[in-house]
């Protein structure tokens, strides 16, 4: 008999954990501490956990929640965001995420959330549910040497201050920083009170290991706290010398002068030798901040944040475009979910999406419309890959114009 795909109950959770934990390689057991912090990280929404279950044992994992999702502009669209997704070994291809994955996505549209959305372990494997890659992001590695900054420096010439600060004080002034960014950085995520606890050391799984990191907050000359830098070092020496590396393990800055701060902050810490980011937009302004950008080596530029559509109208209606233009796109969709023929009419004062039957502009799956919302891929470039027809020239230059943005988005979180 194939597996059982049901929604978990309270007392599936040590199972379904020890499931989970077999599926990302970690040791495969659940004790109660792991399970009391999973259960405190579902919350009231347990109805939205999923299990498959064989002669009574679960063998394949999914959980999606609800989510704030920041578009272009600003606005703030509802999301299904998915995580904590796993098969066992011994019950891969048999379609066990596929049954999952269209229960979540078909409850999720009945709840009128815009798309899902998520963090691929792997590329290959979305696309076939209507997912796109919508942000990328870098992390670099620079060395502090060959940065040719000042090494006079003695604190941020703006005026403003660094001041170090505990998990307390970041649990306190954390969240009212993150959303100040978030309001205007599109592809960021909300974070719950949870998430704060989980990333100051309140709240640690068992397979994670702790080190208290180091909390530096920019306060700017009026008082107001304009960024936050987390970050761990890992006090090694060669040779009577130091060489430590100090991690980033996050960055936020809401203001320009609060990012510079943060930066040149770090890299005037004694005994940096290297300094390794966080995941960065890959547009940051770090490397050109340094005298030698060349200082700055990309470790990882990769896909991150995937998006999948559910209702093309809204979702389009609640960004901004900074031009007026009007296009019609064929979307087929496999899953019957969001597929149709939609007249986009656009521009710097808003835009209305509507079914319509004028022929098409532009033809395309509805993942790539979730690669395209957000402003960062080219309809030119994926019409070169074949990703996109062009039913009318120069309908991917106009859908450029409408959907790009100056600034690349960004999703400095993992969920």
């Amino acid at each position: 008999m194939a597996p059982e795909i049901r929604k978990v109950d309270d007392s599936d959770l040590t199972d379904w954990s020890l499931a989970l934990n077999t599926g990302f390689l970690r040791p495969p057991k659940a004790g109660k501490e792991e399970v009391d912090i999973r259960r405190a990280q579902i919350g009231e929404e347990l109805d939205r956990v999923q299990g498959a279950f064989d002669r009574g044992r679960c063998v394949a994992t999914f959980r999606s929640f609800a989510q704030r999702l920041t578009a272009v502009g600003g606005a703030e669209v509802a999301a299904d965001a998915i995580s904590n997704v796993s098969v066992s070994p011994t019950h891969r291809r048999q379609g066990l995420l596929s049954r999952m994955m269209d229960r979540d996505l078909r409850a999720a549209k009945e709840r009128g959330e815009l798309l899902a959305s998520l963090i691929a372990a792997e590329y290959p494997i979305y696309g076939r549910y209507g997912f796109g890659p919508a942000t990328w992001a870098t992390l670099w590695r620079v060395d502090v040497a060959r940065a040719g900054l000042d090494a006079r420096y003695s604190g941020p010439a703006c005026g403003g201050r660094v001041d170090f600060a505990d998990g307390a004080e970041v649990r306190e002034l954390g969240p009212a920083l993150h959303e100040r960014l978030r309001a205007r950085q599109h592809g960021m995520i909300d974070r719950r009170e949870l998430w704060w606890r989980m990333n100051t050391g309140l709240l640690t799984f068992p397979f994670h290991q702790w080190t208290e990191p180091f909390y530096v907050v920019y306060r700017s000359p009026d008082g107001s706290v304009d960024g936050l830098l987390a970050y761990t070092s890992d006090d090694k020496w060669e040779g009577k010398r130091p060489h430590d590396t100090a991690e980033v393990l996050e960055m936020l800055a809401a203001t320009p002068a609060a990012e510079r701060a943060l930066w040149h902050f770090l890299f005037s810490v004694d005994w940096v030798t290297h300094v390794t980011t966080d995941y960065r937009p890959p547009d940051d302004v770090l490397p050109l901040l340094l005298g030698d950008p060349r200082a700055a080596q990309v470790m990882t530029y990769a896909d991150f944040l995937w998006l999948r559509p559910l209702d093309v109208p809204r979702l389009l209606e609640a960004r901004t475009y900074p031009v007026a233009g009007s296009l019609v796109l064929e979307l087929s969709d496999r899953a019957g979910l969001a597929g149709g023929r939609y007249l986009l009419d656009a521009g710097p004062d808003g835009a209305t999406c509507a079914p319509t039957t004028r022929s098409a502009d532009l033809t395309m799956d509805i993942g790539e419309l979730g690669t395209l919302w957000l402003g960062d891929e080219s309809a030119v470039r994926l019409a070169a890959l074949g990703r996109v027809t062009e039913e009318r020239e120069g309908a991917a230059a106009l859908a450029d114009l409408l959907l790009r943005t100056s600034r690349r988005p960004w999703c400095p979180d993992i969920f």
